[in-house]
């Protein structure tokens, strides 16, 4: 799978440094030529001697080491790959790579590539759910880092939680992803829907939902990292525009539906947007006053169904067709039903309720649900799950062709 290829990885200080040593031994038995930068903080739970016996290759760690620094090494290395990897990525070392701190070989090396880099965080807890290794990872995937993991789970500190490195299959696993799917969808168009609706009431106030639109930006980036032509009609979030698509801003129903059918025909539609049900049927043109008399009385429409549209749009309709339904109880019944009621080829069904965090959290937990039956995915990242159906839609159209 990987014959020819060529991957920097760089270890950084944590425990989970161990799982590198059986990621070296599997990338190389695809075919990869691995060669390891060692960080300081790597070198406290692995050994250079280990690294070494299991890549094949010298092992690198001092940026001052005058020998290799008379080439330039750490030049050198950054441009020798086809990959790097981060295996570890601790919260020390993103926070370097955020905000380009040069203050080690690892750090530096980072820095100085222009190679695509691919990152395994691995933390305590409470570490990934601090806003600055929050704002760290966004600052990152704004400038095309990938991810993978981490994943939910027992942790060495003896929490329990996200920041558990992902096992060695799945950063393999990853990797792999990365080479088959560069360029994948060229020449392909994809359209993503995206965050809340709003429905006015009068200029001031509002219908609307707790959607942030993580997971429906996720999806279009995932696309354009693919070579998609990739168009995101998206209602109004605090999300960064994903690099490489082209941005549709709405704000009502009416208005998703107006740019999702000006911009058909594509290849694969993905409706992640969680669009209002209903508007108002007649919004006041003025700030509705309190008078202290009884409330006003707002009747309620139904708004159109954007993603039964786009699933009936004739010879305009795309080849796969792809929803999502946000569901509180019955979350596979009721995305069934949704599925052959809108049209759909696909559903992504996930569970809102409260307590799963899934609305405005950083991870979900989903269904893929198709005519050959249902896939149950794993907790993971939203960018995770959007990676994952990223693939499935590049492997569904390509089988289609």
């Amino acid at each position: 799978m990987l014959n020819g290829k060529r991957i920097l990885l760089i270890v950084s200080g944590g425990i989970a440094a161990y799982k590198c040593l059986d990621a070296i031994r599997r990338l190389r038995a695809e075919g990869a030529a691995v060669r390891c930068v060692l960080s300081q903080g790597g070198a406290r739970f692995v050994t250079p001697l280990a690294l070494a016996a299991l890549s094949g290759e010298k092992v690198y760690e001092d940026l001052f080491q005058l020998t290799d620094e008379s080439e330039m090494g750490h030049i050198r290395l950054s441009r020798e790959a086809d990959l790097v990897l981060v295996a570890p990525a601790s919260a020390n070392i993103l926070a370097k790579m955020a905000h380009g701190l040069a203050d080690g070989l690892a750090a530096t090396v980072l820095l100085a590539t222009d190679k695509p880099v691919l990152a395994a965080p691995a933390m305590n807890v409470r570490m990934w759910n601090n806003a600055a290794t929050a704002a760290n990872l966004e600052l990152l995937r704004q400038r095309g880092v990938l991810f993978v993991g981490p994943v939910e789970g027992d942790m060495a500190c003896g929490e329990f939680g996200f920041g558990r490195m992902a096992e060695a299959d799945d950063i393999v696993a990853a990797v792999g992803d990365f080479f088959r799917s560069g360029g994948r969808l060229e020449g392909r168009r994809a359209l993503v829907t995206s965050g809340p609706t709003f429905e006015a009431i009068d200029p001031v106030r509002y219908i609307a939902n707790r959607s942030s639109g993580k997971q429906g930006h996720a999806i279009a980036a995932a696309l354009a990292r693919r070579g998609a032509e990739t168009t995101l009609v998206s209602g109004p979030t605090h999300e960064p525009d994903p690099p490489g698509v082209k941005m549709v801003r709405v704000e009502s129903a009416r208005q998703m539906l107006a740019a999702c059918q000006a911009a058909l025909p594509v290849d694969a539609a993905v409706c992640a947007a969680a669009v209002a049900d209903w508007r108002v049927a007649e919004a006041a043109a003025r700030k509705i006053k309190k008078t202290g008399a009884s409330a006003p009385v707002l009747t309620l429409i139904e708004n159109p169904d954007i993603l039964s549209a786009i699933a009936k749009a004739g010879n305009r309709r795309p080849r796969l067709v792809v929803g999502f339904a946000a569901e509180t109880d019955k979350v596979l019944d009721n995305a069934l039903a949704k599925r052959q009621a809108k049209g759909c080829d696909w559903i992504v069904a996930n569970d809102v309720s409260p307590s799963t965090g899934a609305i405005g959290g950083d991870a979900n937990t989903v269904h893929l649900i198709t005519v050959e039956g249902v896939e149950n995915w794993p907790r993971m990242s939203k960018p995770a799950v959007a990676e994952r159906l990223a693939q499935r839609i590049s492997e569904a159209l390509e089988a289609a062709s």
